[in-house]
């Protein structure tokens, strides 16, 4: 799966302290191989986010993305539940 970072996804990240960014990684390791994996828990979402789908980095941090296809997806957000507010 290739992952385009979106410019507010890439200063959200920046951001983050290191251990989260490890996490970070390893869930995003976990979702290039497949972006329905039960470790990730994601999920489509509804509303004024339709057509994109979330998943867990931990408890707190989520990511929301938009699939293209079915070999890339655009990371757009990375943060706690606040994100939803938004895009």
């Amino acid at each position: 799966m290739k992952i385009i970072y979106s410019r507010q996804f890439q200063k959200e990240y920046e951001k983050l302290p290191a251990l989260l960014k490890e996490k970070v990684e390893k869930k995003e390791s976990v979702f290039r191989n497949n972006p329905f994996d039960t470790r990730l828990k994601t999920h489509k979402l509804s509303g004024q986010f339709e057509g994109f789908w979330s998943f867990s980095i931990d408890y707190r941090y989520r990511i929301i993305f938009e699939l293209k296809g079915e070999s890339s997806a655009i990371f757009h957000i990375i943060g706690d539940h606040s994100i939803y507010r938004g895009i």
